[in-house]
């Protein structure tokens, strides 16, 4: 009797919550629970909108999103799930228009309009774009491509947008660390960077300085956990803390002032000194004086020439004397200086302004403007990226400055993007100031000359091997070469019958000097060090051990890698896994139907 009650009991006849848990299990799809839903009012039951079985479906297709959500929410997650859905077909449209689009110019700065007016919650489609990156396998260049770009713009959009957020809070308010973070953020925009993990990582350095000032100081003030919330009034129970910090940072952890590679960017960034432990004096000072004053001492930016500082008051609080005040070294590790030693640092004598304390905005200011220096000595990226995105900041800080306005209209106009963007700067400089007639005249005429240029183009040119014009050309798109003079492996990416550059660059280059001269194909081929080159026929060979070329434009022209050769571009097609194959209208049917 009882092996036949056995036999009849169903699915239905379980429990809900071993129900909830088989219907949880990752094999099956969001089509599975669908249809699982249709068939009786009991399962439709276990699969209700705001439950735990299409919550766990969610979580299993997109796990880095439920960030996003609060445990305290009402959440319809089929909903959620089709509204998810919905915007990764979107993104899918959008990165597979950019390639169509965009191929054969710059993306234009009016190209992302189409993005900036989804209807869907941006996590969603910034998700489905890390997907594309993500994507395993050596296809799907193209669409990686286009993503990338797509992600970088919408990310350092919505850093701008927090950025100009932080500066017109009152200064106090103004977190050095998160001033930095910011721009951290915004150069480095497909990096996992936030302000909490950052944060996260000063203060188990702050609690590192505390337990080493317990051990001397078992009584000291700042030994409470919140100490940060009142500043320590005695000088000597601050030059305690001081002292710790001192030890934890250069003895304990090994920071550093990086001398052997100053002009490094990553010394810029918060997130990298974290890692890397060593920075530049303006990183390492902000690191310095977050912990400090964590701890409950007050320190103070200065922005010395050559040389940012930290000033610690020995006398009255807010006093206007210079030599009320010791000077810290952060880049030196921690070391104290008078006035006299600080002159000593930089070997000249400088005026008491210099001494002076500054607010959060001018030090975000002067490490901006290290960037931009930086951007300007960077002669191997052809894209100046890191000047284009120090110039972004720094006018977002100063929209109104007339040299830098006029440096990233000629920066745009030398690179040949952006033309109608160009003309809106050069506008705003002439409003701004008039003096600057002339060379704003000479912009706007050759700038106007461009796009009067680039409506009479009439695309690439596409070139046959079997021409007659081409039959000495002897390499094909796509194969992987070697230099034969300097070694570099590289990838073809278009042909010339014959050099197709200038007299001075045939002369610069040394072209006479190779047995066939100019008159023989060269190559454009994208180099694994990231440039691009021209390179004669006979200097190069067949790469016996080909390999994939890490260049940051292989995706614009080519959609896979095979193992030996790249293919060049062609009409690529992202498939969904099963569990997204379930359509917004079948998941419509079944929760409006009223059937079992």
């Amino acid at each position: 009797m009882a092996a036949a009650e056995t036999e009849r009991l169903c699915l239905t006849d379980l429990p809900g919550e071993l129900l909830e848990l088989i219907l949880c299990c990752d094999v099956l799809g969001a089509a599975d629970i669908g249809r699982v839903a249709c068939t009786c009012r009991r399962l439709r039951d276990a699969c209700q909108p705001r439950g735990k079985v299409w919550r766990e479906r969610f979580r299993l297709r997109w796990p880095s999103l439920l960030k996003y959500y609060s445990h305290k929410d009402s959440v319809s997650w089929l909903e959620e799930y089709k509204a998810r859905h919905n915007a990764g077909l979107e993104a899918q449209r959008i990165v597979a228009s950019f390639s169509k689009r965009f191929f054969s110019e710059h993306v234009p700065c009016d190209g992302f309009s189409d993005i900036e007016t989804l209807g869907c919650p941006s996590h969603f489609f910034e998700d489905e774009l890390m997907c594309i990156l993500n994507m395993e396998g050596r296809k799907g260049l193209t669409w990686k491509y286009y993503a990338k770009k797509i992600l970088y713009f919408l990310r350092q959009q919505n850093i701008l947008k927090n950025l100009k957020e932080y500066l017109q809070r009152p200064a106090d308010q103004q977190s050095f660390l998160e001033g930095a973070v910011l721009i951290d953020q915004y150069c480095n925009p497909l990096s996992d960077i936030c302000l909490k993990s950052v944060q996260a990582q000063v203060d188990e350095i702050t609690d590192k300085v505390r337990k080493v000032v317990r051990t001397k100081n078992p009584r000291h003030p700042s030994v409470a956990s919140k100490a940060g919330e009142v500043l320590i009034p005695e000088v000597e129970l601050q030059r305690q803390v001081l002292d710790a910090m001192n030890c934890v940072l250069y003895e304990q952890l090994k920071y550093k002032g990086n001398e052997l590679d100053y002009y490094n960017s990553l010394n810029s960034y918060i997130h990298q000194v974290l890692i890397r432990r060593t920075g530049i004096p303006i990183s390492l000072s902000v690191l310095y004086l977050t912990i400090a004053r964590q701890l409950g001492v007050k320190l103070e930016p200065v922005n010395f020439p050559s040389h940012f500082l930290l000033r610690w008051c020995q006398g009255k609080e807010g006093s206007t004397d210079i030599f009320d005040y010791t000077y810290i070294d952060a880049f030196g590790k921690g070391k104290r200086l008078t006035v006299k030693e600080c002159e000593y640092l930089i070997g000249h004598h400088v005026t008491e302004e210099f001494y002076g304390v500054v607010t959060s905005k001018e030090v975000l200011q002067r490490m901006v403007g290290n960037l931009l220096n930086l951007g300007k000595r960077e002669s191997t990226d052809q894209s100046y990226q890191l000047l284009r995105d120090s110039l972004d900041l720094y006018l977002a800080m100063y929209p109104d400055n007339v040299q830098h306005l006029m440096l990233q209209a000629r920066l745009y106009f030398h690179l040949g993007i952006w033309p109608e963007k160009v003309l809106d700067i050069l506008q705003h400089i002439q409003a701004l100031d008039p003096s600057q007639h002339g060379a704003v005249g000479y912009l706007v005429q050759h700038t106007l000359e461009h796009i009067e240029r680039r409506k009479e183009e009439v695309g690439p040119e596409v070139k046959h091997r079997s021409d007659e014009k081409h039959k000495e050309v002897c390499f094909s798109i796509g194969l992987i070469m070697k230099h034969k003079r300097y070694g570099y492996n590289c990838v073809i990416y278009g042909w010339d019958p014959a050099c197709m550059m200038g007299h001075e660059w045939i002369r610069n280059m040394n072209v006479h000097s190779l047995p066939h001269g100019p008159h023989q194909p060269f190559y454009n081929v994208l180099v694994e060090d990231g440039s691009c080159r021209y390179a004669a026929q006979e200097n190069l060979e067949h790469n016996s051990e080909p390999r994939e070329i890490p260049h940051p434009d292989i995706g614009r022209y080519f959609s896979e890698f095979t193992g030996t050769h790249y293919l060049a571009n062609t009409e690529l097609e992202i498939r969904y896994p099963e569990d997204l194959q379930l359509t917004c209208a079948t998941v419509q049917k079944i929760y409006s139907s009223g059937k079992e």
